[in-house]
């Protein structure tokens, strides 16, 4: 028995260091795309280069079925490509344009604290405690001071701030949809269903740009560079990773992970980019993570006086 269960805690610890390895990955990924940007490609050509390349390679491993089992889980999938790939990645990529790196990362860290909230409202049986709410709160205020911090420059407009906060509200989507999907699909199928899905409903986008880059600057060694480590490392990898993970230790778990994510970004955006933050924005970014550890620190102390 004692081996049975030693096993067992062996294996879920592989998981959360892949949950671990994977939010890493993340946070690098928004300084590779300010990279990108500032190369001269538009948010939606980033993710456009970076779904297509991550989604050939997969397309090679799996392509004997290219079906759902229902035109329900079908709609799922559309659905997933939507709130999990084009409209979460285009709004976080349009708010690098108009926002420091390091408010992108903080504020979309608030999506785990969104999946909590909307699992609530979606299932009465998971509805979250006082203490959910009461973590809300400090990081909503939290994430209101950060949105003050950037917009207090008049070279940056809160713009972006406000767009992170959408992709932080449809990666919560996202995982709740994916929590279902995952009791009947492979981690290899759900991957490349969610890519092909981003990048068709990213098209549509395409006619609102001004101008579109040439494919010459794909020859360009950083743009190359960067847009294989977001297709290869932060899409192929990360994803497949992150959906076995949702599926082993479930999407609120799994995504408390994401609360490192600023962390990295704050270092690496610091090491990379030169980027500061004021006082209010270091007050605000103590305020989310305060607020998201207190709301999962107390409602599992109270699961267990429950138990």
């Amino acid at each position: 028995m004692a081996t049975g269960s030693s096993s067992a805690k062996s294996n879920t610890l592989i998981y959360h260091i892949g949950a671990a390895l994977a939010v890493v990955a993340w946070g690098i990924s928004f300084i590779s795309t300010r990279v990108l940007l500032d190369m001269g490609l538009h948010p939606i050509e980033i993710y456009i280069y970076r779904f297509t390349l991550a989604y050939i390679p997969l397309l090679l491993f799996c392509h004997k079925r290219l079906l759902s089992n229902s035109m329900r889980d079908e709609f799922l999938f559309i659905l997933c490509g939507l709130f999990g790939g084009s409209i979460y990645f285009i709004s976080e990529n349009v708010a690098l344009e108009y926002t420091l790196v390091s408010n992108v990362s903080l504020i979309t860290s608030l999506s785990p604290l969104l999946t909590v909230l909307l699992i609530g409202l979606i299932y009465k049986t998971d509805r979250p405690g006082k203490e959910t709410y009461f973590g809300s709160v400090l990081a909503f205020i939290g994430v209101g001071l950060v949105i003050f911090n950037s917009s207090f420059s008049l070279s940056i407009k809160p713009l972006g701030d406000f767009l992170s906060l959408l992709a932080a509200l449809c990666w919560a989507v996202y995982s709740i949809i994916i929590k279902r999907l995952n009791a009947l699909y492979s981690a290899f199928f759900i991957t490349r269903k969610v890519f092909f899905y981003g990048v068709l409903t990213a098209l549509p986008f395409l006619l609102v740009e001004p101008q579109i880059t040439s494919p010459a600057v794909l020859l360009n060694t950083s743009v190359l560079l960067n847009l294989l480590y977001l297709s290869l490392v932060c899409s192929l990898f990360a994803y497949m990773a992150w959906t076995v993970i949702v599926g082993k230790i479930g999407a609120v778990k799994s995504s408390n992970y994401m609360y490192f994510q600023p962390v990295v970004t704050l270092l690496f955006s610091f090491l990379i980019l030169g980027e500061k933050i004021s006082i209010i924005g270091y007050t605000g970014c103590a305020l989310i993570l305060l607020g998201v550890f207190l709301a999962d620190y107390l409602t599992q102390r109270r699961l267990r006086r429950k138990g």
